[in-house]
């Protein structure tokens, strides 16, 4: 029943969507040329206007089918498939503005930018409604998911979690199949109502929509037979594995000639193309910021060499990519002092080393501008985590599990965990949890996210001492 009702949900939608960009199109036009008497418009009337969309409609529909637009709703949140609709748009809009020069076709420009600011908004304004009457409908008890859960263990609590967390996904839980555990125990709402065994005789008296396997992970060699029953029934089935207490990350699948390989830790930047798009960013980023703040570099070179002995540029041996130690550039910030010493100890709260200028450009992060230098080299990135001294890479890799895992990329000027407070004389562990999620969620869009704030938020340290 479900399986019915999403194909002519889906087809509703693709309707629905083929009149909003219609309407979108007509808003524009309307906007750009209703106030131009028909003598002037000349080659821009509607009807020439029109049979743009002859090639438009149809491939705005195919790559929205591409971006995921049409998938299954449950379990995503609003915010991915608003990002969706914007990437479908962007990706149709440049490919249209391609196939018009490449076949030197004149349209207004003003009426394309005007199209796709009404197509984005109309359409997002419509997906925003329709999660809210969708939501509205699965709260009375409608369009739901019947599930049956095999399996209880930390998985299984895990799973029960989020979907009575989020009723407006539409999942009901019909009860829980297990060998261990009594019938009739319950975890929260969620009742377990017979053995693993009982399990042909569930599938062939109840219509589920989906059985969720969650085995401990003691009892996977039952796993096997599970699937053959839940198959031999033809019920779509989902298996959640029980491997976060010892796989705490989000692992991905690949094929290896029909053989699955599961690779523990996805790390986006690891794809050759990621990486020549994240180099080429640095590239460009860091050149920019070097004209940018040349002066401003200049006047705290004098500053420094005036008012202490001492050279401009402090290096610092730090471990960066795959544990490589590099040396890190900063301006002075404290007084000459032996290696040592240097090396002890944090610098603390009105710490004596710490010069006048020092002051003032540890807290406004000014001493952090020669790592541009570091940027171009290759040895740092503009966005990664924060590189670390190798004294201190020792200490925290026996006391932090997966302190080891940000060097898999290149360190940054700024971070995820910087932008989010955690810089200076903060948690080291809480840093590490921001730094592992900027790693296996690294995208353009993020990077240039955590510039933004870092322009807004980032550069005053209230850390820095």
């Amino acid at each position: 029943m479900i399986k019915d009702n999403q194909k002519a949900f889906n087809r509703l939608h693709i309707v629905a969507d083929a009149w909003f960009i219609l309407l979108a199109y007509f808003v524009a036009y309307m906007l750009r040329f209703s106030w131009l008497d028909m003598e002037k418009k000349g080659d821009y009337t509607l009807e020439i206007y029109a049979r743009f969309l002859i090639i438009l409609l149809p491939v705005y529909l195919l790559i929205y089918w591409l971006c995921g637009l049409y998938a299954p709703k449950r379990g995503r949140g609003l915010q991915w498939e608003l990002w969706l609709v914007l990437k479908a748009n962007i990706i149709s809009g440049v490919g249209f503005i391609a196939l018009l020069f490449l076949c030197k076709m004149d349209i207004s420009r003003y009426f394309l930018a005007f199209f796709y600011s009404a197509n984005v908004i109309l359409e997002g304004a419509f997906r925003i409604c329709l999660r809210k009457i969708l939501e509205h409908i699965r709260r009375k008890g409608k369009n739901l998911k019947h599930i049956l859960i095999v399996g209880y263990s930390r998985a299984a609590e895990a799973y029960v979690d989020r979907i009575l967390a989020n009723p407006q996904w539409g999942y009901y839980i019909h009860g829980i199949l297990d060998d261990k555990m009594a019938v009739g125990t319950r975890y929260k709402k969620v009742e377990v109502i017979g053995t693993m065994d009982e399990l042909s005789s569930y599938l062939s008296e109840k219509n589920y929509d989906e059985i969720a396997i969650t085995l401990a992970i003691e009892e996977y060699a039952k796993l096997e037979k599970l699937v053959s029953q839940c198959e031999y029934s033809g019920v779509h089935t989902k298996f959640i594995p029980d491997y976060n207490h010892i796989i705490p990350t989000v692992p991905y699948i690949e094929d290896l000639e029909g053989l699955p390989v599961i690779n523990i830790r996805k790390v986006p930047l690891s794809n050759v193309v990621n990486r020549v798009i994240k180099r080429s960013m640095d590239i460009v980023g860091a050149f920019t910021c070097l004209l940018v703040f040349s002066v401003p570099m200049l006047i705290v070179a004098f500053i420094i060499k005036l008012t202490s002995k001492g050279p401009v540029i402090f290096s610092q041996v730090r471990v960066g990519l795959h544990n490589r130690e590099f040396k890190m550039y900063k301006f002075r910030s404290m007084v000459v002092q032996d290696a040592a010493r240097e090396a002890g100890a944090w610098t603390t709260k009105n710490d004596s080393r710490v010069t006048g200028i020092g002051k003032i450009i540890r807290k406004t992060s000014i001493d952090e501008l020669p790592q541009l230098f570091n940027v171009l080299k290759g040895d740092m990135s503009l966005i990664g985590p924060r590189p670390e001294r190798p004294k201190f890479v020792e200490k925290f890799r026996e006391e932090i599990p997966r302190y080891m895992i940000k060097h898999q990329v290149r360190p940054g000027m700024t971070g995820w965990a910087q932008v989010n407070g955690y810089r200076g004389d903060t948690s080291i562990r809480k840093r590490i949890e921001y730094d592992v999620h900027y790693i296996e969620n690294w995208t353009l869009g993020l990077d240039i996210k955590i510039l933004f704030l870092t322009v807004f938020k980032g550069f005053i340290n209230k850390n820095a001492y």
